[in-house]
C-alpha cells in the first residue's frame, strides 16, 4: 500500500509530466521525499504500538503526548546514512537557500546526530553553539536536522495515531509527538479546524477561536485574511504576532495533499513576513515568490 510520501512523489512526478519541469523548490522536494519514502519502507515492518491502552488514556489526561525522544526506536546506523544523503541534496540546491554547496557538503554526522544534540532539537531546545556550517545558519541545520529524523517521526506516528482521543486532545501541540503546527484545514463536515504536525504529518482539532502558539481567547487579537477564492485563509495574531496558514476544504473539489499544501502557499508565507508576522516552527526559509494574491481580512 503506498504511503502518504508515495502520492506526493506520484503526484509531483504527474506534474513533471504534464508541464515539463518543476520549480527548483518542488524539484528539491520531491528529492527529499524519495530519501524519506525509502527510510519509511524500511521501518514499516519493525515497529508497533508501544503503549497500552491505559497508559495512552494517562497521557492524554496529563496533556503528556504519545512518544517522547527516549523512547523514539532510531536505528542510528540508517539515521546516519539518511542524513549523509540528505545533506548533500540540501548542498545541491544551497542556491534556495542562500548557501553553499561546500558548507552543506561538509557537515559531519557524528557533530548533529549525536543523542544529546537530537533531543535538544526534539524538545525545542537551542542547538549547542558548536554546531555550526559555513554560510548555513541554525535554521538550515534545523531543517536538515528535520529532514533526516522526519520518517522516523512519521513511522513511530502511524503506530499510534489510532489511538488518539481526539475529543480529549484540544491542545496546541502535536498528541503524538509534541511538535508545533505548521499548517491547518477546515473540515468538509463542519468547517472545524484541524492543526497539521510539523514534525510528524499528524492532524487533531484545535478550536478556531483560539490562537494555537500563545493560546489567547482574545477576539481582538485573533483575526485572519481570506483568498479571493475563500480557498485559502491566513490566521493572525495580534498578541504573539504569529501567523497559520490553512486551506478550507469546504472550498475544494480535486484531490488536496496537505503537506503538499505547504509548499503551494509558499507565497502566503511571503506576504505574512512582509505584515510583520512569523512562523512558529518554520523549517525551511521561504523563497520569494513573483506570485501574488489579494487578501482581505476579516474578524
Amino acid at each position: 500500500m503506498p504511503t502518504q510520501t508515495d502520492v506526493i512523489i506520484s503526484f509531483l512526478e504527474e506534474k513533471e509530466r504534464k508541464e515539463g519541469i518543476l520549480p527548483k523548490l518542488l524539484e528539491f522536494y520531491r528529492k527529499l521525499l524519495q530519501v524519506q519514502s525509502q527510510v519509511e519502507k524500511k521501518l514499516t515492518s519493525r515497529l508497533e504500538p508501544s503503549l497500552s491502552r491505559d497508559a495512552t488514556s494517562k497521557r492524554t489526561n496529563d496533556g503528556v503526548p504519545l512518544i517522547s525522544f527516549d523512547e523514539l526506536a532510531l536505528d542510528w546506523q540508517l539515521l546516519v546514512t539518511t542524513f549523509d544523503e540528505i545533506k548533500i541534496i540540501f548542498a545541491s540546491y544551497a542556491a534556495i537557500f542562500k548557501s553553499n554547496y561546500e558548507g552543506l557538503a561538509e557537515l559531519e554526522a557524528d557533530v548533529l546526530l549525536t543523542r544529546p544534540v537530537l533531543k535538544q532539537w526534539f524538545e525545542k531546545q537551542k542547538l549547542p553553539s558548536r554546531i555550526s556550517a559555513k554560510d548555513a545558519d541554525n535554521k538550515l541545520i534545523n531543517s536538515i536536522i528535520h529532514a533526516t529524523i522526519k520518517p522516523f517521526l512519521v513511522s513511530h506516528a502511524k503506530t499510534l495515531r489510532d489511538s488518539i482521543d481526539h475529543e480529549r486532545w484540544r491542545r496546541s501541540y502535536c498528541p503524538i509527538c509534541g511538535g508545533s503546527a505548521d499548517f491547518a484545514f477546515l473540515d468538509t463536515e463542519r468547517g472545524s479546524r484541524w492543526l497539521l504536525c510539523s514534525r510528524c504529518d499528524t492532524e487533531w482539532p484545535f478550536q478556531r477561536l483560539q490562537c494555537p502558539y500563545c493560546d489567547t481567547q482574545d477576539q481582538n487579537d485573533l483575526s485572519y485574511f481570506v483568498d479571493d477564492s475563500g480557498l485559502y485563509r491566513l490566521y493572525t495574531c495580534e498578541r504573539c504576532k504569529h501567523y497559520l496558514k490553512t486551506i478550507d476544504l469546504r472550498q475544494t473539489e480535486g484531490q488536496v495533499i496537505l503537506p503538499l499544501e505547504r509548499f503551494h502557499t509558499l507565497d502566503m508565507d511571503r506576504q505574512a513576513v512582509e505584515m510583520g508576522y512569523k512562523p512558529y516552527d518554520k523549517t525551511t526559509r521561504v523563497p520569494k515568490s513573483t506570485y501574488k494574491d489579494k487578501h482581505t481580512r476579516q474578524k
